[in-house]
């Protein structure tokens, strides 16, 4: 087996032209094009044809994450009420509590692992700001500084009224749309940057690939005796984390949380452990699960999957359906419904794929880790994909086109 720790992020490079990168959706969300990959094979079509290249009676596995407000802007105001410096505070992930949906439901106060822009403005001391609710309230919301967790800050936030912190970042925060845009969010990005099955609040980047997807090419996966099924993944800023090392054994996966209901992994033994992924985030959480069940046989309590895990041969010696039927067990010892879980799998050339036999994705930036991730499954032939994509008109990254993979 290739070791990908000796993979160099160079090898993946291409170039994108600035003006490739869509940065704004099309109007009609499944009149996108879609490329095709079939055995080598490229061509091309309108996304709402989707569901004549799948087979009758697969398993379809959506990620319904939904985007949080995630960005918050303070003033510093200094002691004769002058207006400072504009500090920006980018929540991450839940601290305290560390659940997402008991953090979002929590009153007076949350803490959350954040990054602060303009952080040499603000040595020490509260933010506040003064927010009009939907309702007419106001309230004071007011954020401090609590420490490090890695390279994140340990943030504290507290408001008067009696609302959610879900309801205060709604009203108070701005939706963080990807850095490579080189844009202001819109109020147009609120709709255009979810999926239309988004439901489960907690990502700070949308899953990309699900955006295409209407009413319309759901009904018609329904039609074509598609089964569909969700899981969650709440997709982490480091998603968007470049890969500064040469070789990519040098570079960190960020940590993403993931909850999977028993019935999805008991659809997927039903399937004989097979699905069609949409989007990488499907991907993951999915080639993800394989591990979990591996940590659940060796009678691990915890099954986060760490980054180079599928990588060493004695854990690849499971097949998929013992690795699900030992997480159902997991399961079951534990009295759980959904499993909550983590992981920080990194997917490279060198990796073989457990779960996911075709892949739904867009096009990704040049030296990235979701590049690595569509080589290993097209077992290195990605150019050919991205060639086709550039000479094609194809529209690129989160706002463009979409393919779909079968290797």
């Amino acid at each position: 087996m290739l070791n990908p720790k000796n993979i160099h992020i160079a090898d993946y490079n291409y170039d994108l032209p600035d003006e490739r990168i869509a940065k704004f959706p099309l109007t009609e969300r499944d009149a996108s094009k879609l490329l095709i990959y079939n055995q080598g094979e490229v061509s091309e079509d309108v996304f709402s044809s989707l569901p004549k290249y799948l087979p009758s009676g697969a398993l379809m596995v959506f990620n319904n994450t939904k985007v949080i407000q995630a960005r918050l802007h303070f003033r510093k105001i200094s002691v004769d009420g002058v207006q400072g410096a504009l500090i920006e505070v980018f929540c991450l992930e839940p601290a305290v509590p560390n659940d997402y949906q008991l953090n979002f439901s929590q009153k007076r106060m949350v803490q959350w692992y954040c990054l602060v822009g303009n952080l040499k403005k603000w040595k020490e001391g509260k933010l506040m700001r003064e927010i009009e609710m939907p309702d007419g309230e106001r309230v004071t919301l007011a954020c401090e500084r609590k420490g490090l967790h890695g390279t994140s800050h340990v943030i504290e936030f507290t408001w008067d009224g009696n609302y959610t912190w879900a309801e205060l970042l709604d009203a108070v925060g701005e939706l963080p749309i990807p850095p490579y845009l080189n844009r202001e969010t819109q109020e147009s990005d609120k709709t255009t940057y979810q999926t239309v099955y988004s439901k489960i609040k907690g990502s700070v980047a949308a899953p990309t690939a699900g955006l295409h997807f209407t009413k319309r090419v759901l009904d018609a996966l329904d039609e074509a005796g598609i089964d569909r099924e969700e899981l969650t993944l709440h997709v982490g800023a480091g998603t968007f984390k470049p890969v500064k090392s040469e070789e990519i054994g040098d570079h960190d996966m960020h940590t993403e949380h993931i909850a999977v209901r028993r019935q999805t992994i008991e659809k997927l033994i039903a399937h004989g452990g097979e699905a069609i992924a949409v989007g990488t985030t499907s991907v993951r959480t999915l080639e993800s699960l394989y591990y979990m069940g591996i940590l659940a046989q060796q009678g691990a309590e915890d099954l986060h999957v760490p980054q180079w895990m599928p990588y060493e041969p004695t854990n690849c010696q499971l097949s998929t359906l013992n690795s699900l039927h030992s997480l159902l067990s997991y399961m079951d010892t534990h009295h759980l419904d959904v499993l909550h879980s983590s992981t920080q799998i990194i997917i490279a050339p060198g990796y073989e794929y457990h779960i996911v036999r075709r892949m739904v994705t867009n096009f990704h930036q040049p030296q990235s880790t979701l590049l690595l991730l569509v080589s290993a499954f097209l077992k290195g032939d990605w150019k050919k994909v991205y060639d086709y994509a550039l000479s094609h008109d194809f529209r690129f990254l989160s706002y463009g086109d979409s393919s779909l993979l079968i290797p």
